[in-house]
């Protein structure tokens, strides 16, 4: 089973809401489903689209072809009618005397204000959704009572009976043009979870104790769910007037021994890029979510795109270490953002976690996170190595770079820490010895730091005729091509990079030799991950398959981008 549903409305119509629902409905229903939105930078008007994808088995892209649109208005039907894919029906506003082949039409208003509201409209149109795709109507109205109890019985009981109506339209005036019939499946008890969600949850579940960002999207759902769970967690969060403020904040927390987070998308990034270097001096964990958006400036600001990788990889002034992540989906997110707050903490050093507006508000069904091997590691000083009296020296030149971190407040230890070069106990200094002493102490960390790179993923044929390399979200659509591509008898595989720097430059050049041809796939007009593949490894992919429209790539683009 492959379905997709389309959803789409303008902004104020329920578009988000609906859509979330439906998915949330298939996923307790035993299906795999993935999610993705398309929406503009407005509180009302213009137009949004909600693209749901049920499958019975792992899918994690989104596709092209769209068996059901749902359109709440005029302008949804008029765009995406294209996209259907052959047999597919179009679900609008309208009376069934007046459907034609290929578009059932519904009263979706007339049986909103029936059931009590015309605001039930949305509802209504879900519960006729649900109809044509063949699939019963318990759950919905299960979720419904569970999603609007908090607003009583009659906002409940009001949306109950606007999805049935929809239903029954759809069973009176079309049955005999209804053909599916979608397997019953058992409950698979995963998760159904989104990019920024995860990453959330991932600070909860590593110990973050202050998180602290300016609200801007991507970024944003990692402020809420922070902001909704602060007290039953103990987390403080706190809503800065700006990205400096939050970075700052931040800084000074982790100084003071808190585990500190936060995150912003491009253009409060430029802002946080002065204390990004401010803790690469003082050596104060951090880490930063980065949600990439189409710029520059402004840019698209509810869009997707991959163009700041180079960005990340040389924010800030001088020279310093920092960890750039980059996850392909909301379970690898997850792993990531914990694997950064441990690895910022054990080499004092800024850890950046990458991810677009794709990845942020996607949501797929995922395996349970298994905890049983995680361990919040904070790699604060011993005794031993603290010492007595007052001899402790916050930088103190080590073997692997990374001085033993105290707090204030450590019985006994002053921690003095310095924005200026400095020595070994902070002070100020400006003498060539020791300003080279502490550049090639910081930079010593490296060693360490490449010991601890998240191999990338490769998967496929071996000696493959077409290696397709990526990063970050592009994950899924360019395994789901590859699978395309094998159908057709061709050798193919596929290199997926979740870390970027330290850059895995060994499995990375080997992958390359292996192949016959290799393509990179990403989200950017540049190349960014071509061109710092080449700079690693010194070997040039022969082929760059770019997209920078704001929209995700589908798989079919991919294989149709390719020539094969």
């Amino acid at each position: 089973m492959d379905f997709n549903l389309r959803l789409g409305g303008e902004a104020g119509m329920g578009v988000d809401t609906t859509g979330t629902a439906l998915g949330r409905v298939f996923h307790r229903d035993g299906y795999h489903v993935f999610t993705s939105q398309d929406y503009m930078s407005r509180i009302r008007g213009g137009h949004n689209f909600h693209q749901i994808r049920v499958t019975d088995e792992s899918r994690q892209a989104i596709r092209g072809e769209v068996d059901l649109l749902v359109a709440l208005d005029r302008r949804t039907k008029e765009e995406h009618r294209g996209a259907l894919a052959e047999g597919g029906v179009i679900l609008a506003e309208g009376e069934a005397a007046e459907a034609s082949p290929g578009t059932l039409l519904i009263p979706f208003r007339g049986l909103a204000e029936g059931a009590g509201a015309a605001i039930y409209s949305n509802t209504v149109a879900a519960g006729a959704a649900l109809a044509v795709a063949g699939h019963p109507l318990e759950t919905y109205l299960g979720l419904l009572a569970d999603t609007f109890g908090r607003k009583g019985p009659e906002v409940v009981a009001g949306n109950q009976q606007a999805a049935q109506a929809g239903a029954d339209y759809v069973q009176q005036h079309y049955a005999e043009r209804l053909s599916r019939s979608p397997p019953s499946l058992p409950p698979h008890g995963k998760l159904l979870l989104g990019g920024t969600e995860a990453m959330a949850l991932a600070g909860i579940a590593a110990g973050v104790q202050f998180y602290s960002a300016y609200p801007m999207t991507p970024s944003t759902g990692i402020l809420n769910y922070f902001a909704q769970h602060a007290a039953q967690f103990g987390i403080v969060v706190e809503q800065a007037e700006d990205e400096i403020a939050a970075i700052n904040l931040c800084l000074g927390a982790a100084y003071a021994g808190a585990r500190a987070m936060t995150a912003t998308s491009g253009g409060g990034f430029a802002l946080m890029a002065e204390g990004l270097s401010l803790a690469g001096i003082t050596e104060t964990p951090i880490v930063v979510g980065l949600g990439m958006r189409p710029g520059p400036a402004t840019g698209l600001p509810t869009r997707t795109e991959q163009g700041e990788l180079w960005f990340a990889l040389h924010a800030g002034h001088g020279e310093f270490p920092r960890f750039v992540f980059a996850p392909g989906n909301p379970e690898e997110a997850f792993y990531l953002t914990f694997r950064a707050l441990n690895l910022a903490d054990k080499y004092q050093t800024p850890a950046l976690v990458l991810f677009d507006q794709y990845l942020g508000d996607m949501t797929m069904t995922s395996p349970r996170f298994d905890l049983s091997g995680l361990e919040i590691e904070r790699h604060l000083a011993t005794a031993e190595e603290i010492g007595e009296g007052y001899s402790y020296a916050r930088y103190r030149v080590t073997e692997s770079g990374v001085s033993p971190r105290a707090v204030p407040g450590t019985p006994g230890v002053v921690v003095e820490v310095d924005s200026d070069e400095h020595d070994a106990h902070g002070h100020i200094v400006e003498d060539a010895e020791t300003r080279r002493a502490m550049v090639e102490k910081r930079r010593r960390k490296y060693a360490g730091m490449r010991e601890e790179i998240v191999p990338p993923l490769l998967e496929g044929d071996v000696g493959p005729d077409l290696l397709l390399l990526g990063w970050g979200s592009t994950r899924g659509c360019i395994a789901e091509a590859a699978d395309l591509l094998r159908y057709d008898g061709l050798p193919v595989s596929t290199l997926h990079c979740s870390q970027l720097w330290p850059f895995p430059t060994e499995p990375v050049a080997a992958a390359m030799r292996s192949a016959q041809r290799s393509v990179v796939v990403e989200n950017n007009a540049t190349g960014q991950f071509r061109e710092l593949i080449r700079r690693e490894t010194g070997i040039q992919a022969d082929d760059l398959v770019s997209k920078y429209d704001g929209r995700p790539f589908s798989p079919r683009e991919i294989v149709e981008a390719t020539g094969l």
